[in-house]
């Protein structure tokens, strides 16, 4: 279970770490580039720089909990991570665009995804020592 845990802690870290950076350096490229990202309008460059920023937090957080996976701090990440991906895959499932199946369908997958293997990971951490 350690060895799970830790490998969800290592993708969700370089995912947000990779994201963080992206939006913190070039932002309206994510807009215009990423499939459902224009869905809510209008684009924002404070917001995306802010966002990104944040996300680059939260990958700090989950690559500690990497290097060092012990209870507390896992939790700690993991809660951290799910603070933000819980609310955004419930937030896109109200804001799908039916014009666009294929790409809400892939929107939902992984961003259900993003949300169930972290739930994984947080329940098998109370077994860590």
């Amino acid at each position: 279970m350690k060895t799970y845990i830790r490998a969800v802690l290592i993708v969700f870290a370089a995912y947000e770490l990779i994201l963080g950076l992206w939006l913190a350096i070039v932002p309206k490229t994510f807009y215009d580039h990423v499939p459902t990202v224009d869905w809510t309008p209008p684009y924002s460059d404070h917001l995306f720089h802010d966002f990104g920023l944040a996300s680059v937090g939260i990958g700090i957080v989950l690559t500690a909990a990497a290097i060092r996976p012990e209870r507390y701090l896992t939790v700690v990440a993991l809660l951290a991570y799910l603070a933000y991906a819980a609310p955004h895959f419930v937030f896109h499932l109200g804001h799908l665009q039916s014009e666009q199946p294929g790409w809400s369908a892939a929107l939902v997958i992984v961003l259900a995804l993003s949300v169930a293997f972290p739930l994984s990971a947080l329940a098998g951490a109370r077994r860590l020592a």
